[in-house]
């Protein structure tokens, strides 16, 4: 009997041995998947922050107002009265051309008008006798009106060898120098000087077409230009073009056509007034151009990596305190560089997946949540 109860009691000091192991190990294995667990994950707090948005773009310099000064007529410069960095007045002269040969124009018109107005007053004089028909009249009339005509047009062309500037500003560019014949036209006339108003000046940004629908007009921009490497500017939006610098939706125009199959990108211009209350930008620098498209101070974020898309739209993985992970789907605002606006959907001081090392390769789709809509970055 004894010997029964003894092997009785080793078998059951074996069994809650066997059963203690078994419970141990179990332990163990709930603390490593734990432990995987948590290494797999990365946490971020859902914090606030300012946010704003912005577009990128290259662009240049020009003056708001800017004339170029061309002749009417086709002569030789005589005189050149400014050079460049002038400042001229509306009305002051600024060159003169040889006007020898519109003098003698004058010359000749003037003579002609004396002689078919003493021929007009003669035939009037023997009409009114009859000694002269009303058709006789009406030829000396018609000449004596030409020869005016003749007269006025003389004097006009002889007016304009004074060239005098069409608007107040400063000379840009080497003006032509005497000697120079100057040629009229409307296809390719030469070019005396160029006169700009440099008291306001603009910027010629490109605009890609993929940010073209966030930019307004009014809205406030920061520039910086490669000569003051440590200054920024500002500037405002005032115009916003409607059709693209190629005219590539022109079928009609064969270099539309060629352009808009060799060109990839599609770029819109911008024109932004400059606030440059100082004088230090001159026509033609170029500008890299920041253009503030939406703002919000205080906001809730988190990190752009944390954001995942499916079918349904965007999400993120919420975490609780016990670990305990949720997909909630969340409406988003501004996208900055890392962080990105939560419009509904957290709280603050939740916290969120930011990274995990998935067991099984994740969907593509998952990947490109950033640019999935209307809302994403630019």
């Amino acid at each position: 009997m004894d010997f029964l109860k003894n092997k009785k009691v080793k078998w059951g000091i074996i069994v809650l041995i066997l059963a203690g192991c078994a419970f141990g190990g179990w332990k163990y294995y709930q603390s490593q998947q734990a432990a995987k667990q948590t290494a797999a994950v990365t946490t971020a707090d859902v914090q606030r922050m300012d946010m704003k948005s912005t577009v990128s773009a290259t662009g240049t310099i020009r003056p708001h107002d800017s004339v170029e000064v061309s002749s009417k007529i086709t002569a030789r410069i005589k005189t050149v009265l400014v050079k460049e960095n002038d400042e001229v007045q509306a009305g002051q002269t600024i060159a003169t051309l040889d006007g020898k040969d519109y003098e003698a124009k004058k010359d000749q018109a003037q003579f002609k008008v004396t002689n078919t107005k003493s021929k007009y007053y003669r035939v009037a004089y023997l009409n009114s006798i009859g000694a002269k028909s009303d058709q006789d009249l009406d030829d000396a009339r018609y000449e004596y009106d030409t020869a005016q005509s003749a007269l006025q047009e003389a004097e006009s062309d002889l007016n304009e060898t004074v060239i005098t500037a069409p608007m107040s500003g400063v000379v840009v560019g080497e003006p032509k120098t005497a000697g120079t014949m100057a040629v009229q036209g409307s296809d390719n006339p030469t070019v005396i000087m160029t006169i700009a108003d440099l008291s306001s000046k603009q910027i010629v940004a490109k605009v890609d077409e993929t940010d073209i629908g966030s930019v307004k007009v009014g809205q406030q921009a920061t520039f910086t230009v490669d000569t003051y490497t440590d200054k920024t500017f500002t500037a405002h939006v005032s115009q916003i073009s409607k059709t693209d610098t190629g005219n590539s939706w022109d079928t009609t125009s064969s270099k539309s056509s060629s352009s808009s199959t060799s060109a990839s990108v599609i770029y819109y211009y911008v024109i932004l007034d400059v606030d440059d209350p100082e004088g230090l930008l001159f026509p033609g620098m170029t500008t890299r151009v920041e253009i503030q498209t939406a703002s919000n101070d205080n906001a809730l974020v988190v990190p752009i990596s944390a954001l995942k898309t499916d079918a349904n739209g965007s999400y993120v993985v919420v975490v609780d305190a016990n670990g305990k992970q949720e997909n909630r789907y969340v409406e988003t605002g501004i996208y900055g560089d890392e962080y990105v606006e939560i419009l509904s959907g957290l709280n603050d001081g939740e916290k969120v997946v930011n990274s995990y090392t998935a067991k099984t390769k994740t969907s593509s789709s998952s990947k490109s949540s950033r640019r999935g809509g209307p809302g994403g970055p630019f």
